[in-house]
């Protein structure tokens, strides 16, 4: 018992040496707070952690789309001392890993969307022309020097065409 509790002392310090990720900072105080209200209802005993095994549940109760194989991974990443339960601290790591990247998936959907407008000849690319027209709807106030400037960076291989890589990069900054 006590080589366990050595390690359950230090599960920050653990995540930081394993290169576990860290998403928590970019959740909202909203989703922290449906997260532990998901997790405390689970934890039946309120022992302060849950089953691994319910996690599956919790996820899918909230709607979070999720592959069993990768969730199986994260739980063996984040349960730091390996006890087969997830304090509060490691199930909203493993659960931002989900929301946080769906939100990324989204809007990396979205921006495929609006590429594909751009896109009018379905060539996998856009002249730098018709991206002086965005920039200039996004911002009546740049300059023919700003967008050249600008145009000149987002095209970083000076083709004269902007593909989605080089779109995306521009939307997502």
């Amino acid at each position: 018992m006590d080589s366990n509790k050595s390690i359950l002392s230090t599960p920050d310090q653990d995540y930081c040496e394993s290169g576990a990720i860290d998403n928590t900072e970019e959740l909202p105080p909203e989703q922290i707070a449906v997260l532990r209200k998901a997790f405390d209802a689970f934890d039946r005993e309120k022992s302060g952690s849950i089953s691994c095994n319910m996690v599956e549940e919790i996820l899918r109760l909230m709607g979070q789309p999720f592959n069993k194989k990768t969730l199986e991974e994260l739980i063996e990443e984040v349960d730091a001392d390996k006890s087969g339960r997830l304090e509060f601290d490691e199930f909203i790591t493993l659960a931002a890993k989900f929301i946080v990247e769906e939100d990324a998936e989204a809007m990396e959907k979205e921006l495929r969307e609006a590429f594909r407008l751009y896109d009018k000849e379905g060539n996998g690319y856009i002249p730098t022309s018709c991206l002086r027209e965005i920039l200039r709807e996004l911002d009546d106030q740049l300059t023919s020097d700003e967008l050249d400037m600008m145009i000149e960076e987002i095209d970083s291989d000076g083709s004269g065409t902007v593909d989605f890589d080089e779109f995306m990069e521009m939307m997502t900054g």
